[in-house]
């Protein structure tokens, strides 16, 4: 009988190549590349039939990638809730590319599962939750649950204050639910004497709205048969010893969403859905299947490492550390919120209430002044019909006397 033939080879795109990777963390780590050799425009529209090579790609990818990107650590990044990341998450995201980890079965990530319910069990207690599980965004978090919600409650309706984020009035429509806004006052808050007939709903409160950051009247958590706080840009303020007071109310509700990308300066995608009671919401949200060891949880199929991040930050910083953080941020919201205040030249819509400033030019148009700023500085929203720019502390590292250069030097 011939012999069989040997197929097994080892592709060398699967090995570890020492030099290449130390020169890809080189190229993280400056903070200009050079100009790649082959600009973006210049790419084929049409997938080539020879690859250009790992390594030798590497430098152009650099420039592409890294290079062309708007680095969230600049003094003058101030615009959006998008942070910059630690760079101990920059190691372990690298590490969960190389395990490629699927939390869906126990057998190939028995350590990143038990790292997520460690993660998660640290954070709930914080909400006055008892668990829950991480999902790519609060988008999915809030579909999740209202998911629970309609389950467990039977609820038909989803009542939410029209500056809700547009996940809320999605996540309805997905779950076949009515969608009821409600109004809110000229900063985005809802207004307490618009929810009324809640006993089939599900009421929404926002925890940080978007465009002001404002936080609805959490008291009225527990007034609807299920109550959501969509808490992604605030919540993390209940870690801080000196902000945890300013979303008081929360622990009322049946369930809460956090972007843990935003201010627990996460790498995208990565955010949690905590629950009053876990194992009734999970129960509700499980499925089986012949090629399932254990229960499929909640929206997900396959599901990546993204707690192992964000539990080696928590690890590394302790409470007090990520406070720190957060506090900082707060403090620049004030410095700069002052400033707006102080100047006759422009206007401040209000207070900030989570780090989020909300003002315009008296002088100019705000499309007139955006255009003058870095990039980065400020983005643009509009409130009750009117735009206005928005600055947001989602950078610990932003300096805001320098940003109050820049905006000085073209007001």
């Amino acid at each position: 009988m011939p012999s069989q033939p040997n197929l097994y080879t080892t592709d060398e795109s699967f090995v570890a190549e020492n030099d290449a990777l130390l020169e890809a963390v080189r190229h993280l780590i400056e903070q200009a590349p050079s100009d790649p050799a082959l600009a973006f425009d210049t790419l084929p529209t049409y997938l080539p039939d020879t690859g250009a090579g790992e390594r030798e790609l590497l430098p152009d990818l650099a420039a592409l990638v890294l290079g062309g990107a708007h680095r969230l650590d600049n003094e003058l990044s101030f615009a959006h809730m998008d942070p910059p990341t630690p760079w101990l998450t920059w190691a372990m995201t690298f590490w969960n590319a190389r395990l490629n980890q699927n939390l869906l079965h126990p057998a190939t990530a028995p350590m990143a599962r038990k790292i997520e319910e460690r993660t998660v069990a640290w954070l709930a207690p914080f909400f006055g939750m008892d668990g829950g599980h991480m999902v790519p965004g609060s988008t999915v978090a809030n579909l999740t649950a209202l998911w629970a919600a309609r389950e467990l409650r039977g609820v038909n309706e989803v009542v939410a204050p029209d500056t809700a984020h547009v996940s809320v009035e999605k996540s309805a429509r997905l779950l076949g639910l009515r969608f009821r806004p409600l109004p809110t006052d000229g900063q985005g808050r809802l207004l307490p004497d618009a929810v009324a007939g809640l006993d089939r709903a599900c009421l929404v409160l926002v925890a940080g709205a978007t465009s002001t950051g404002v936080i609805d009247p959490l008291h009225l958590a527990g007034s609807a048969a299920w109550t959501h706080v969509d808490a992604a840009w605030a919540g993390p303020l209940r870690l801080s010893k000196k902000y945890a007071g300013t979303l008081d109310g929360i622990e009322l509700a049946d369930s809460v969403a956090v972007s843990a990308h935003k201010w627990l300066f996460q790498p995208k995608e990565s955010a949690l859905v905590f629950f009053r009671d876990a194992a009734m919401a999970h129960s509700a949200l499980s499925f089986g299947g012949p090629y399932l060891a254990a229960p499929n949880i909640g929206l997900l199929g396959s599901h990546g490492a993204t707690a192992v991040p964000l539990f080696a930050t928590l690890l590394a910083w302790g409470r007090d550390g990520l406070a720190s953080r957060l506090d900082t941020c707060m403090a620049a919201a004030e410095k700069f919120a002052a400033f707006v205040e102080e100047d006759p030249r422009l206007e401040l819509l209000g207070h900030p209430e989570t780090g989020v400033v909300v003002w315009r030019p008296r002088n100019k148009t705000v499309d007139q002044l955006s255009a003058a700023l870095p990039v980065g500085l400020a983005s643009k929203t509009t409130v009750a019909g009117t735009q206005w720019l928005r600055c947001v502390a989602a950078n610990p590292s932003a300096d805001v006397d320098a940003i109050i250069d820049a905006i000085q030097t073209v007001i």
